[in-house]
This record gives structure tokens, C-alpha cells and sequence, in this order.
């Protein structure tokens, strides 16, 4: 059971301050090169889901929900977005397991890069707490376990949904061009790509979406089945907000959907009708 809520967080999502800090009005050579402008979220976004997760088709439930939100603060003298994942279990699916997340990260609101990531894991008798600083002048990243190298454009897990959000599919070509998006998770670098698919109409509990739909390739040695089983739609307008996550796990299958959604940037006119 643990494989299940260990995907809620990463799939949606499918992750101290540094060390040299820099004033708001400087950037540095890898803010410029790894920079986006943000023009899909804002503060006082919030995102609602729910995770179903079914085997052997003979189960089938509601098993999690969860949101995301982001807020405008400070963190070193430098705007950021504080970006808060949170992820349960039911109270109907605690019978079988029982656990709560939360992962946050502190984005740079001109470089849309972390500069703080932070996680805390509660399930079953599993505990974990990770706070992770990122000085971008050095390329690293440091944790209670150390000082580890990273790539100039490197992302935490969260940071990379956020920024992903700002890509113009349109660009792509469908089942062709990809994304590279460099991760640092459990203090190692991982490289994750973003595959566009193409453009698809779904259907939801929520309501009736166009859509883009992505395959992001999962990071080796996780609970994934396989590391391109993934599919992900995300609003077919500038929000971009993830409408619907399907995976296969080691055991069974995992499903999330948008369940709302409050203080968009843009409109939502992905929306074809709301059921």
C-alpha cells in the first residue's frame, strides 16, 4: 500500500536558504540561461484532487485527495513562490494504510527556480523530512546529509510541475519533440523528459476539458511500473493546470483528478462544460 501514496505527490505531481545569498536585483549566469516567465499560476492559487487507485480489476477506490498552493513571500530578501503540496489518505482507506505528505518549494519569482525545497513524509510507520537549500551561484544543493553538486538548471519535484506549466506545447511537435528537466531527489541528479503527445478532449467528474496531453518519463527505481507509462493532460489554455494523472504502479494502477480549483491567473477556458 505504500506504493500507492507514495505516487500521489510526485505523479501531480506525478519536491534553509543558500548558502550565498544574493541580492533580489542581481542574477546570476544560470538564472538567465534556466529562466521562464511565469504566465500559467500566481499567488493565491489553489488546486484540488482526488486519488483513485484500482488492481486486478477488482479494486476500485477513492483512496486519497490532496491540494496545491501557492503563495507570494519572502525568503532571503528575494520574492518566491511558496508552493504547498499536501496528500491523505481517506478516512474510508485507512483501514489499509494510512499516511499524510507534504512536499513544498520555494520557487524564485523572476528565475522560477528553487531556492528551498521541503519535504515531509508520514506513511504508516515510514517516516521522512528532507529541507534541501539550493545556492545557485555554486550549483549545489545542501542537505543535513551534505553538499551535492547539481546541474545549473536543476529542479526539485514541485518546482518542475510549476515550471513546466510555462511550456508552449504549440512549439512541439506531437510524439516527437521532448523536455529535458533536471531533478534533484534524495540527494542525486535525475534527468526527467516531457514528451508532448498532442491535444485530447476529456471527460471528468469535474466537467468536459480540451486538454494537451503529456508523457513525462518517471525517475528509475521508483514505484512506477515503467518510466513512460505516465500520461498527463493539463488544460488546453495559459493555466495549464493538471486535470488528470494516470500511471501504473508495481501493484495496480493509479488515477488522479482535478476535483477544483480557485484564483486561476487566466480563465479557464479549457472548460467545455462543468458536469
Amino acid at each position: 500500500m505504500r506504493a500507492l501514496k507514495l505516487s500521489v505527490l510526485s505523479l501531480f505531481a506525478i519536491i534553509t536558504m543558500a548558502n550565498a545569498p544574493l541580492p533580489a536585483a542581481i542574477k546570476t549566469e544560470p538564472e538567465q540561461k534556466c529562466g521562464v516567465t511565469n504566465t500559467a499560476f500566481k499567488a493565491g492559487e489553489k488546486v484540488g484532487f482526488v486519488v483513485y487507485y484500482t488492481a486486478a480489476k477488482l479494486i476500485n477506490v477513492t483512496a486519497g485527495a490532496g491540494s496545491f498552493t501557492t503563495t507570494l513571500e519572502k525568503l532571503n530578501g528575494r520574492s518566491v513562490y511558496h508552493v504547498v503540496g499536501e496528500g491523505h489518505t481517506l478516512p474510508s482507506y485507512e483501514w489499509a494504510y494510512k499516511a499524510k505528505d507534504t512536499y513544498e518549494t520555494f520557487m524564485d519569482a523572476e528565475s522560477m527556480l528553487p531556492l528551498k525545497f521541503v519535504r515531509n513524509v508520514h506513511e504508516g510507520d515510514y517516516k521522512k523530512y528532507q529541507n534541501v537549500s539550493f545556492n545557485r551561484a555554486a550549483n549545489t544543493a545542501i542537505s543535513k546529509e551534505g553538499v551535492f553538486k547539481i546541474p545549473e538548471c536543476a529542479h526539485d519535484v514541485v518546482s518542475a510541475v510549476f515550471w513546466a506549466r510555462n511550456i508552449d506545447f504549440n512549439l512541439l511537435k506531437p510524439n516527437v519533440d521532448k523536455i529535458p528537466i533536471p531533478i534533484f531527489l534524495d540527494n542525486e541528479n535525475h534527468t526527467m523528459f516531457v514528451r508532448y503527445l498532442g491535444k485530447e478532449t476529456i471527460t471528468t467528474k469535474y466537467g468536459k476539458f480540451r486538454t494537451i496531453k503529456i508523457k513525462p518519463t518517471t525517475i528509475a527505481g521508483t514505484i512506477f511500473k515503467d518510466d513512460d507509462k505516465m500520461i498527463i493532460w493539463v488544460t488546453d489554455d495559459a493555466n495549464r493546470v493538471p486535470v488528470r494523472v494516470e500511471s501504473p504502479i508495481i501493484v495496480g494502477k493509479v488515477r488522479i483528478d482535478m476535483t477544483s480549483f480557485e484564483n486561476l491567473r487566466n480563465p479557464m477556458t479549457a472548460l467545455i462544460k462543468k458536469n
